[in-house]
């Protein structure tokens, strides 16, 4: 066949992988069609260097979440600590061996938690509130678990979002009188514990793991902390920095001892609007720990965005320090900096491999960068990385046996994006795996040329939707009278966030009609039946606006992606939220449209139970893309109008149906919040326009609520009321209430508001005069006729013995405080 007539059969998949060959193997087009070379073989070339290979961090849970499973049986007293520590130390050991028998040169210890990496600097420090009882010695799980989940008497520590992310971290409550020690010996005991794998039989093939502790940096740790109750808010966290210096020296001074020859400190607060004081703190801490580290190679890494320019300064000027990790992938404009300068003779750990989402890595694309890094950093000086922990992407691949194919050949997960980190060090050493390389290709190819990604249709819509900022015709204080003449709800209105808890019988049914095991019939009498007994019992609680309990839902984001086009879905691909809470993200691979509808049946039935008003419970287009792995070929923004016009569709057939309260969940509005505040803007911008796009077309009549969890919402309480909902519902109890201080401060807000009122992620059951005075402090600061009352959250994760006299007394206090102000009158 001549070559001019070959070229022109070829198709574009074919000709993108041609290109990807001609680009990836330096030669002519001609030289294709000459001589084939041998495209699977490795090359070995005559100036291989030493292969340089790192991993942030690695998911905890376990491929099938065994940690999870592991953690509640323990915590139910069906099994005993030693149970757990099992499960544990054999989960470490098999992402130890996985990470060594992939050639990774650089493995991490003591990115295993029981709960959280915060908590557990918490405990390596001593730094235990008095309200937990705790006298010295080495902190074991019943203080531990009590700082995370609280316990009968006394409350958890605050939980909140780990940056911009959908982990949680247990926030350190700090001040002067802290009397700081060493009482965990994690980070020194787990490394001991990877490098005595030589001891066990040679049948299980381990000659010992050397590995890089992890800890969080002591700068970091304390920008993370807030002032604990008691003291002033005005108290400077760094102040507190030569007082936890000397324990870091003494967990240095054991890892050394033990035979470290690297550690890493986690920094990622460097990659936040840091002003020179903060900046200096770093100066300071790691001039102090200089001498402690001698003899050690020191690793910084950051993580989750760029390194402005004058904390780049003072990160590569620091003392002692040996390496420095960045992000490349969400931080690229980092490269200008490296590239601009770079101190000589240092380690750059070049996070090029995405830890954040579950496409496979361009391997053309990341050698190119990695090898232009190289001419400006030194040959040897190159360490391949992840662009942070692969804690927030699922574990493993090889477990979606029932994923489609093509779509799974798009995918990485946290075994794989090992093996492509891998991949990338060899090649950047002189031994590239030809095989992998052109599989890379060939799946990068296929992914952009599938018909199955683009609907045109969908992409005509969201286009249409420039030059409208789709706000409701009527003002939130007009629409709430509206509503109120329509719904006749009492002062003080009491509700509930959506979920009610999932029995084991409940998730026994849904797995069963799943795996086809019993007919739609019996499915749905079972579900009926669950939902009527959620609805009458919060009529006997005498709830006023009632919810369905979302039986039917496996999870709030999941549940919707299964009805949407454009999403794709696995069966191990869990990932860690907080403690051994796990999610199961959707996969986003294309444009997203609605079907049909979604919730209408069974919010319908719901609502024919009673004759109360029923919410119709959505979850909002910015949660469902921020709770997803979402496409990166197209910008964020395009596909939330997307879903946002799906769900839009949802509500319109709600109201239609009868259903005269609808929530939209936007849980996670704030953490896709840029962690630069130069980008915040634009970001708020297209989320809050999404979110009024859903409900922009619907009655004054019909109360649009919303909720939100866990996060710091005070710096964006403009664009939340900007959302232009008639009701939200917001966590407060167990952040301290330290949303409220943004009403003492003169915010003025005319909607209705429930911020929540007990904590649910903890089993404690507060009383009643606990709740009324927590609504006291709210109607401090709120008008009565906006004020709600509702826990912080849903209430999926409890148990029935803990939410009924829990919500009993939710609803006593809020008729206790009913009668107060009607007296008062």
């Amino acid at each position: 066949m001549g070559l001019v007539k070959w070229e022109s059969s070829i198709n574009g998949p074919s000709l993108y992988l041609l290109f990807r060959a001609v680009v990836f193997f330096h030669l002519s087009p001609h030289s294709l069609f000459v001589q084939q070379p041998s495209l699977f073989s490795p090359i070995q070339s005559p100036f291989q260097r030493a292969m340089a290979s790192h991993i942030v961090g690695y998911p905890r849970m376990g491929p099938k979440r065994e940690l999870k499973f592991a953690l509640e049986s323990f915590w139910d007293g069906k099994s005993s600590a030693e149970d757990l520590q099992k499960v544990a130390a054999e989960l470490r050991t098999s992402i130890w061996k996985q990470m060594a028998d992939a050639g990774i040169k650089h493995i991490p210890s003591n990115t295993f938690s029981y709960y959280d990496q915060v908590l557990d600097t918490t405990a390596m420090l001593g730094a235990v509130p008095e309200r937990y009882g705790w006298h010295g010695g080495e902190i074991g799980f019943d203080t531990y678990f009590s700082m995370a989940r609280g316990n009968s008497s006394v409350p958890a520590m605050e939980m909140t979002k780990w940056f911009d992310t959908n982990y949680h971290f247990i926030v350190p409550e700090l001040g002067p009188n802290v009397n700081f020690s060493y009482a965990s010996h994690k980070a020194v005991n787990e490394f001991k514990e990877a490098k005595a794998l030589s001891n066990q039989s040679r049948l299980d093939n381990l000659l010992g793991i050397e590995t890089v502790p992890v800890i969080v940096g002591p700068v970091s740790y304390l920008l993370l902390s807030k002032p604990a109750k008691g003291v002033e808010k005005s108290f400077s966290l760094l102040s507190l920095i030569d007082k936890i210096l000397p324990i870091y020296k003494e967990v240095v001074t054991e890892l050394k001892e033990a035979g470290a020859t690297w550690i890493q400190f986690d920094e990622p607060t460097l990659v936040l609007d840091l002003d020179s004081h903060h900046l200096q703190a770093f100066t300071h801490a790691y001039s102090e720990l200089e001498s402690t580290v001698s003899g050690l190679k020191v690793l910084i890494e950051t993580y989750f965005s760029d390194v402005p320019a004058e904390a780049y300064k003072t990160l590569t000027s620091l003392k002692g320090v040996a390496g420095f990790g960045f992000d490349l992938v969400r931080g690229t404009k980092t490269l200008d900096l490296v590239n601009a300068g770079f101190p000589s003779g240092k380690y750059l750990f070049a996070g090029v491999v995405d830890g954040r989402n579950i496409w496979a890595n361009d391997l053309v694309v990341s050698l190119n960068t990695l090898k232009s890094l190289e001419d400006k950093v030194g040959k040897g000086n190159i360490v391949v990385s992840t662009s942070c922990s692969l804690l927030h992407t699922a574990v493993d691949l090889a477990n979606e046996t029932k994923l489609d194919k093509e779509i799974k050949s798009w995918l990485a997960f946290a075994a794989q994006k090992v093996k492509e980190v891998n991949a990338l060090a060899k090649a950047l050493s002189g031994e590239r795996d030809e095989a992998f390389f052109f599989s890379n290709a060939a799946a990068h190819s296929s992914r952009k040329f599938s018909p199955r990604v683009t609907n045109e249709n969908v992409q005509k819509a969201a286009a249409s939707l420039k030059g409208s900022d789709h706000r409701r015709a009527t003002n939130v204080s007009a629409r709430l009278a509206a509503q109120q003449q329509k719904l006749g709800l009492p002062v003080l209105p009491t509700t509930t966030i959506g979920s009610f808890p999932q029995t084991m019988d409940l998730r026994r049914v849904r797995r069963e009609f799943k795996a086809k095991k019993i007919s739609e019939d019996d499915y749905v009498k079972s579900i009926k039946e669950e939902i009527n007994k959620v609805v009458k019992l919060q009529e006997e609680l005498d709830i006023d606006v009632l919810v369905h309990g979302e039986p039917e839902r496996n999870d709030m984001v999941e549940y919707f992606g299964e009805q949407l086009s454009g999403f794709a879905f696995t069966v191990n691909g869990w990932v860690q939220s907080y403690g051994s809470r796990c999610v199961k993200p959707p996969i986003i691979y294309g444009d997203v449209s609605r079907p049909k509808a979604m919730t209408v049946f069974w919010s319908s039935m719901a609502q024919s139970m009673t004759k109360r008003p029923m919410k119709g419970m959505l979850t909002g287009p910015v949660t469902i893309l921020n709770w997803s792995f979402v496409r990166n070929d197209q910008p964020r923004s395009e596909t939330c109008y997307q879903i946002a016009l799906a769900i839009k569709d949802e509500v319109e057939d709600l109201e239609r149906a009868g259903i005269t309260v609808i929530q939209i969940d936007e849980a996670a509005l704030r953490e896709g919040l840029p962690l630069r505040k130069s980008e915040q803007a634009s970001y708020l911008e297209w989320a809050v326009h999404s979110f009024r796009i859903t409900n922009c077309s619907v009655e004054d009549t019909t109360q649009i609520h919303t909720h939100m969890c866990y996060s710091n919402f005070n710096d964006i309480i403009h664009s939340i009321i900007n959302m232009d909902a008639d009701v939200i519902t917001i966590e407060n109890s167990r952040s301290d209430e330290k949303l409220l201080s943004v009403f003492r401060e003169g915010v003025k807000y005319g909607a209705g508001i429930g911020p929540g009122v007990y904590d649910i992620h903890s089993p404690r059951i507060p009383s009643t005069e606990e709740i009324a005075d927590r609504i006291n402090k709210m109607l401090a600061v709120l008008e009565t006729d906006i004020l709600w009352v509702n826990p912080d959250c849903g209430l999926k994760t409890r148990k029935y013995t803990e939410v009924n006299p829990a919500l009993s007394n939710m609803v006593a206090a809020a008729k206790l405080l009913r009668t107060q102000l009607a007296s008062a009158k």
